[in-house]
C-alpha cells in the first residue's frame, strides 16, 4: 500500500467506504444561496388534472351562459361544448375572504395560510408532456426532478432515510418514475417510490428486512461487496455502479428507521382520528412522520394512473376524489401548526393543468365532464415563507385562460427554489458540455406570494 493513500483509499478505509462517497457528494453539493424559508416540502399532486372553477378559482360568468356557447376562441383537445356552471357551491372563507369550493371546505379553513396562483400556465394539453414540465422543468427532454434538484442541492438531513420519497397508493401515475426521476443527476438523488396502499412496513417497502440474515451478517455482506465492487469500479468511471451501491448501503440503514418512520400506530389515537383513517390519511401522517426526521421532500400522488381526469360525471368523481383527501391536507396545515413546523414547511398542491369551463361531448350527447386545460389552472401553496390570505393571478371570467399574471412552471419552481434558499439560476450542473438547471433559462420568483 503507498504510504500517501488516495482519497478513494482513504474512504473506502472509513466506515463502510462508498456510503461515505455519498456523504462526500452531499458534502461537495451547493449549499443555500441565502437563509431559506422553508427546510422541507410536501407536494400534494393531483394526478389527471383537478378543474380550477370547481376547486379555487370560482367563475359566476359560467352560470349566465349555461347551455350557452362561451366567447372563446381557445381550441380544445376534445369536442366541448356549451358553459359549464359548477355544480359545487363557493363561499368566502378566513380574514382574507378567498371563495373556495365545498369540496375543500376543511382545507378553506386554513386559507389565511395559503396562497392560490390562479394563473398558472402549461405548454399542451397532454398528461405526459405536462406531468413532465411540473415534476422535471421540461416537457420533452428526460430532465431531473424538482425532488432531485433539491436533495442535490440541499442534501438530506438523515443519513439513514432517502431525501426523496415519492408515494403513489395502488400503483404509479403515467410515466411512472420519470416523475421523480434524477436523470443526468446521480443516481442516489432520485426519489424512492412507496406503495402506500399497504399498511404493514414490510409491505409498504420492498425488501426492508432480510428473510435470509440478521443485520450482523448483512454487515459482512455488504463489506464483502463493496470490496468487490470497489475492484470493479477501479476499471471503470461508471456512476451508475456507485449509484446501486449507495441504494444497498441506504437500503441496510433504513432497517430500523424507516420501520419506525412508517409505522402510525406509534401516534397518539386523535393524531390518527384527525388525519383519517383511510389511504390518504396514512399517507399524509406518514409524510409528517418523515419530515420530521430529515427527508427533504415528500410527494403524494393521488392514485394509480389519473384519477383526477374527469372527462365525464365530473361532479360525482370531483367529490369522492376531494372526500379522500380534503380531511388529510387540512389535518396536515394543523399538525405542522401545532408543531411549530407550519412555518419552515413548504406545502404544494395541484395538478399537471387544470380542465375546460366548457363541457365535454361524446358526439351530441354531454358526458358532464371537462376537458384537459392548460390555458390557465390554479395551484396553492402554504407554509415556508408564503403569503398566506393571498391569491395572485387569474383567468378570464370563464376560467379559461390565464389573464392577469400569466406564471409558468418556470416562475413556480424559481419561487419553490428561493422559498428553500436557493437562487434557480446558480444550481445548476454540468452534463453534456452545459450547465443545467431545474428551470432552463427561464423563469421568475413569484414575489406576491412569498412573506
Amino acid at each position: 500500500m503507498s504510504a500517501f493513500p488516495t482519497r478513494r483509499e482513504f474512504l473506502s478505509r472509513s466506515g463502510m467506504g462508498m456510503a461515505m462517497l455519498g456523504l462526500g457528494d452531499l458534502m461537495a453539493a451547493p449549499r443555500p444561496h441565502f437563509a431559506p424559508k422553508a427546510k422541507r416540502v410536501i407536494h400534494f399532486f393531483l394526478n389527471g388534472g383537478p378543474s380550477h372553477v370547481d376547486t379555487f378559482d370560482p367563475k359566476p360568468a359560467l352560470e349566465r351562459y349555461a347551455g350557452r356557447p362561451v366567447p372563446s376562441h381557445r381550441i380544445t383537445e376534445r369536442k366541448t361544448g356549451a358553459a359549464f356552471p359548477s355544480p359545487f357551491k363557493f363561499q368566502r372563507y378566513g380574514q382574507s375572504g378567498i371563495e373556495v369550493s365545498e369540496l375543500f371546505a376543511k382545507t378553506a379553513a386554513h386559507i389565511d395560510d395559503i396562497a392560490v396562483i390562479r394563473s398558472m400556465q402549461a405548454q399542451v394539453p397532454n398528461h405526459e408532456p405536462s406531468l413532465m414540465l411540473m415534476n422535471c422543468g421540461d416537457s420533452i427532454q428526460a430532465r431531473p426532478s424538482l425532488g432531485a434538484w433539491l436533495t442535490y442541492g440541499l442534501g438530506s438531513a438523515n443519513d439513514n432515510l432517502p431525501g426523496f420519497i415519492a408515494m403513489c397508493p395502488g400503483g404509479m401515475p403515467i410515466k411512472s418514475a420519470e416523475n421523480w426521476q434524477a436523470a443526468f443527476l446521480p443516481g442516489a438523488y432520485q426519489g424512492t417510490y412507496v406503495d402506500s396502499k399497504h399498511q404493514q412496513v414490510d409491505r409498504l417497502i420492498e425488501n426492508i428486512r432480510s428473510p435470509h440474515a440478521d443485520s450482523r451478517v448483512q454487515l459482512r455482506q455488504l463489506e464483502m461487496m463493496r470490496r468487490i465492487n470497489e475492484e470493479h469500479r477501479q476499471k471503470r468511471n461508471d456512476p451508475r455502479l456507485e449509484a446501486r451501491i449507495q441504494s444497498f448501503e441506504l437500503a441496510y440503514r433504513m432497517q430500523m428507521e424507516a420501520a419506525d418512520a412508517f409505522d402510525v400506530t406509534r401516534e397518539p389515537k386523535h393524531i390518527r382520528a384527525m388525519y383519517g383513517d383511510g389511504v390518504h390519511g396514512r399517507q399524509t401522517l406518514i409524510a409528517r412522520r418523515l419530515l420530521e426526521r430529515g427527508v427533504r421532500m415528500v410527494q403524494l400522488w393521488h392514485g394509480a394512473g389519473q384519477p383526477w381526469d374527469n372527462h365525464d360525471n365530473i361532479e360525482a368523481n370531483h367529490r369522492k376524489l376531494s372526500a379522500e383527501i380534503d380531511q388529510p391536507i387540512a389535518a396536515l396545515i394543523a399538525d405542522l401548526k401545532q408543531r411549530g413546523m407550519l412555518e419552515d414547511t413548504l406545502i404544494i398542491w395541484g395538478g399537471e393543468f387544470g380542465r375546460t369551463p366548457t363541457v365535454e361531448m361524446s358526439g351530441a350527447k354531454s358526458k358532464l365532464g371537462r376537458d384537459h386545460n392548460h390555458y390557465g389552472f390554479s395551484v396553492w401553496m402554504a407554509g415556508g415563507g408564503v403569503k398566506g390570505g393571498t391569491v395572485h393571478g387569474s383567468t378570464d371570467e370563464f376560467g379559461f385562460a390565464a389573464q392577469d399574471h400569466p406564471t409558468s412552471v418556470h416562475d413556480l419552481h424559481a419561487t419553490i427554489l428561493h422559498l428553500l434558499g436557493i437562487n434557480h439560476e446558480e444550481l445548476t450542473y454540468r452534463y453534456a458540455g452545459r450547465d443545467f438547471r431545474l428551470t432552463d433559462v427561464y423563469g421568475e420568483v413569484i414575489a406576491p406570494v412569498v412573506a
